[in-house]
């Protein structure tokens, strides 16, 4: 009796068990990734009034989900294209520099994700970008090159394929003023509006309606992709995303830690037989905030295999993910540092609306010489209406120094032209996102406290490693590189502690952060000339004289180029011309004449950025 009165129970039991086996036992889905080089949402009418009409991913969107907040967290290709190989946040792992001056490893044992792919059975192809600052891994892919497809792969084998699409690179806007007469454009140039940071010429119109006809064309090539899947008879089976792999390419985008260098286009089509994987329904939008640190272990979710602990994303599609915790997510974070020749530290967050960044060098204005940026013609202009006083104040402020601090309200300023940070207002949203930067950048932790050359000769071998061991040190650095955020007055006494500290990062903070400061500090100026004539180390010297540049109170040029004779590594040779770059420029219009002789030979190979510095500064003099 009671046996007979168990069989209905058990029966519905196997009934469930079996259900779950074939739902465990259907193939994993394809995911194929189609990125589109060197562009952010804003040319796309999809996610910006201000953008073109692009058909094919529109369709995606259309029968997947659209992203409206996805986000590089770095605006540059080999540090963005490292955050989505690994997991990982650039800074904790040593790839965060463009172009890298020394590979490093993957962290702490992790590997490359598409190789947990192949271990789970997925044929894993890259056509063909890599670009990556990592050591090579040859267990990644099972092919890498502009010749690869999908098509390679056994019989009923999922696979991963990566389809980059080079129409939109920034290179592709590096044309002759004379393009405007001789060749004209699709998009009509004044169909779109100028950025209230650019200056309204013809030739930025011009750029504008170029760039969106590049959208176009990226468009129809993504079409194409779509097409073969279809025709091999995967498209039901297969999630696509399209994404941006960072931010665009007009001025002041690429290369910074603006929404115009971050935000990016996403959208994922949700394949038919798949459906149940996704808790968003085609044909949606959602506001959730993703990030390239989130790309791994979504595929990995979605391919059901196991995310390895030391990755710092989570996925954002597949089974286990929590839809009503993901809903609430309204957090990215952003790094940017050295761009080729160029130097810099700049940290990001954005919450919900609000975009909070810190300059840590905050003198190193944004327009400062790199060379690459300043071969599309809008920058030259830009600079040369500078120069010419023809901007207004927006306009202008890609050329001055910057605040340390600043806080903008991007969805009211989505180009963020106006600082909250000095608003009384705004006082408790600024304590706020300040909080989350340094618990994020202490907690990492970041690499970047320590010159990049430093870092080169003694943690590149074991990036993670050294930051672990050093994290206790690199907290004292950012609560001293703090200080600049403080009352000059309050923090001098302590400043002219850290001065003489006998750790020469310390020393090299306090100086960047007097140089912050300005004349603020002038009571400093003594103890700033024994650095700058007796430091042990060539680049505190530097910090140093510029202070006093900067003041005008000694001149900078004799300590500055005999510290760049006497550099021993090509980074510190490259981080010191920064310097003198800087002084040599409108704002304080200083004169180098630099003798390629002195500087070590090794530093000036035919691609070297060193090279690239000293001829621009020859160009200057002459």
């Amino acid at each position: 009796m009671r046996l007979n009165y168990l069989l209905p129970i058990l029966a519905l039991i196997m009934n469930i068990s079996c259900k779950g086996q074939q739902h465990t036992n259907k193939n994993p889905p394809n995911i194929v990734w189609i990125v589109s080089e060197d562009n952010s949402k804003h040319y796309l009418q999809l996610f910006d009034k201000n953008g073109i009409e692009t058909p094919n991913i529109e369709a995606l969107a259309k029968e997947g989900v659209q992203f409206n907040r996805a986000f590089s967290n770095a605006p540059v290709c080999s540090v963005a294209r490292s955050t989505i190989i690994s997991g990982c946040y650039a800074p904790r792992t040593g790839s965060q520099f463009h172009r890298r001056s020394k590979l490093v490893p993957m962290p702490d044992s992790l590997q490359m994700f598409p190789a947990y792919l192949r271990e789970a059975g997925y044929y894993t192809v890259n056509n063909s970008k890599e670009d990556y600052n990592f050591i090579k891994s040859d267990n990644a892919w099972d092919e890498s090159s502009s010749k690869g497809t999908w098509k390679n792969r056994q019989p009923d084998q999922p696979f991963f394929y990566v389809h980059n699409i080079g129409t939109t690179h920034e290179s592709r806007v590096h044309f002759p003023e004379s393009d405007i007469e001789d060749a004209p454009t699709t998009a009509k140039l004044d169909d779109y509006a100028v950025q209230p940071n650019h200056p309204d010429t013809e030739l930025f119109r011009y750029t504008n309606a170029r760039y969106r006809d590049k959208i176009v064309e990226m468009d129809g090539q993504l079409g194409e992709v779509v097409k073969a899947l279809e025709a091999d008879g995967q498209l039901e089976n297969t999630f696509i995303f399209y994404y941006g792999d960072h931010g665009g390419v007009l001025p002041g985008s690429k290369g910074y830690l603006y929404e115009t260098g971050l935000h990016v286009p996403m959208v994922v089509r949700i394949p038919e037989n798949y459906s149940d994987m996704a808790d968003l329904k085609a044909g949606s939008q959602t506001d959730r905030f993703v990030s390239f640190i989130d790309l791994a272990p979504t595929v990995l979710n979605l391919a059901g295999v196991q995310i390895p602990e030391q990755i710092d994303g989570k996925p954002f599609l597949g089974g286990g993910v929590d839809a009503k915790k993901l809903s609430e997510e309204n957090v990215t974070y952003g790094y940017a540092d050295r761009f080729d020749e160029k130097y810099d530290m700049v940290r990001s967050v954005r919450k919900g609306k609000y975009k909070y960044i810190r300059n840590f060098n905050p003198f190193n204005f944004d327009g400062l010489m790199n060379e690459y940026r300043y071969k599309q013609a809008a920058y030259g202009e830009w600079e040369e209406m500078y120069e010419e006083g023809k901007l207004n104040e927006v306009q202008s402020a890609f050329f001055k120094s910057r605040a340390p601090e600043m806080l903008f309200d991007v969805e009211n300023d989505p180009y963020e032209t106006t600082n909250l940070a000095i608003d009384s207002k705004f006082g408790t949203t600024l304590k706020e996102m300040r909080g989350l930067l340094n618990d994020w950048i202490s907690g990492m932790p970041d690499l970047s406290f320590y010159p990049e050359f430093y870092l080169v000769e003694n943690a590149f071998d074991n990036p993670v490693k050294f930051g672990r061991n050093h994290k206790d040190d690199i907290q004292k650095y950012i609560a001293t590189a703090n200080l600049m955020l403080e009352d000059a007055t309050a923090v001098q006494a302590q400043l002219t502690e850290l001065l003489q500290s006998s750790d020469p990062w310390q020393r090299y903070w306090a100086l960047i952060v007097c140089s912050s400061f300005g004349d603020e500090v002038k009571a400093l100026t003594p103890a700033i000339k024994k650095i700058a004539q007796n430091d042990v180390q060539g680049i505190n010297r530097v910090r140093a004289a510029e202070f006093l540049g900067m003041n005008k109170v000694a001149d900078p040029v004799p300590v500055m180029l005999d510290a760049l004779y006497s550099a021993q590594y090509e980074t510190e040779a490259l981080l010191i011309l920064n310097s003198i770059v800087l002084l040599n420029s409108h704002s304080y219009g200083y004169k180098f004449t630099v003798d390629p002789s002195k500087i070590n030979e090794d530093f000036k190979g035919e691609k070297s950025e060193v090279l690239r510095r000293t001829q621009y500064l020859s160009a200057q003099t002459n």
